[in-house]
């Protein structure tokens, strides 16, 4: 049953992330928004929704294994996983605002993780603390505003958006509400039933955190990034992937912190450089030509299956 289950959500899951993309681009056209901005704020809110909920739950019940795996974890998978999947099915184009603002301020709130959760600055314990957690949403404040800022929107030939501005208002508010719901309880019954049988293999919360709740929690930002690309608004899905990276690192772990001082000694230092290095690579590779190419994709896999090899091999 387990089995079955993780079947339906995963299609929940896809069936949500079409209807709230196309709506959610329909509201933010109608507001003059670019498409990069409709994917870093407003489907990267509504994506990293599942990881808020799970690494709360965490926090509040005292596993910070589970709080920051998760975001650590939806970090990797998001950058070497899901844009290295979207870059090979369509090259991702970048502009300029991506390569001298967006991918390096997601490297550097990577960093500055880093040093908040290994005390670089007090020398202290070992913990995002609360006081790091109010520097962190003090930072998320300041990105909200500079994307916000961004220029008027880009030109699109999408379908489905143009159908959707044939509607009222009101009907692309309820389908993009309706597509977010069905993307969070699909979500919610795929990391459920994976934890499940995760288990019953005897694997540690820090490794079921940072593999299957990370990937089960990321699977609307897969659907999401997919479904941009498939509809050629491939800055839409690399909105998604930084948007949500950033989200992840300054507004959930810094939510998360507020309520509980989070100490996770099994989130090793390589898991956080792993995450800070997916984050250099891809402003690396979003300078080349002006654009993630499909070669590069392949390269942004293969670095996450060989991080989850070394992740098995260390469970072993």
């Amino acid at each position: 049953m387990e089995y079955v289950i993780l079947i339906i959500s995963l299609l929940a899951i896809v069936f949500g992330a079409d209807r709230f993309v196309g709506a959610s681009a329909a509201i933010a056209r109608r507001l003059k928004i670019s498409d990069f901005v409709i994917g870093a704020v407003v489907v990267g809110f509504g994506t990293s929704f599942p990881e808020l909920l799970v690494s709360l739950k965490g926090a509040i019940s005292g596993n910070a294994d589970v709080a920051i795996g998760n975001v650590v974890g939806s970090n990797i998978l998001n950058v070497l996983g899901i844009l290295g999947v979207t870059a090979l099915l369509f090259p991702i184009a970048t502009t300029r605002e991506n390569i001298r603002r967006d991918a390096p301020f997601c490297v550097g709130v990577s960093v500055l993780l880093v040093l908040l959760a290994f005390d670089f600055f007090t020398k202290g314990e070992t913990l995002i603390s609360r006081i790091d957690g109010i520097v962190l949403l003090a930072v998320f404040a300041f990105f909200l505003w500079i994307t916000l800022r961004k220029g008027s929107q880009d030109p699109s030939d999408d379908t489905q958006v143009k159908l959707f501005n044939e509607k009222p208002l009101w009907y692309s508010i309820t389908v993009a509400i309706v597509g977010l719901s069905v993307l969070i309880i699909g979500c919610h019954f795929f990391v459920e039933k994976a934890v499940v049988i995760a288990r019953n293999f005897g694997v540690s919360d820090a490794y079921i955190s940072i593999t299957l709740i990370a990937c089960g929690t990321s699977l609307p930002e897969l659907a999401a990034s997919i479904t941009a690309a498939f509809k050629k608004n491939t800055q839409i899905a690399l909105g998604n992937v930084i948007g949500s990276n950033i989200l992840n690192i300054l507004f959930i772990l810094g939510t998360s912190s507020l309520v509980r001082p989070l100490h996770s000694p099994d989130i090793v230092l390589t898991d956080y450089l792993v995450m800070t290095g997916a984050a250099l690579l891809l402003m690396i590779f979003a300078t080349t030509k002006v654009r993630i190419s499909r070669f590069e994709g392949l390269l942004m896999l293969a670095a996450y299956v060989a991080y989850n090899i070394w992740l098995f091999s260390m469970q072993g």
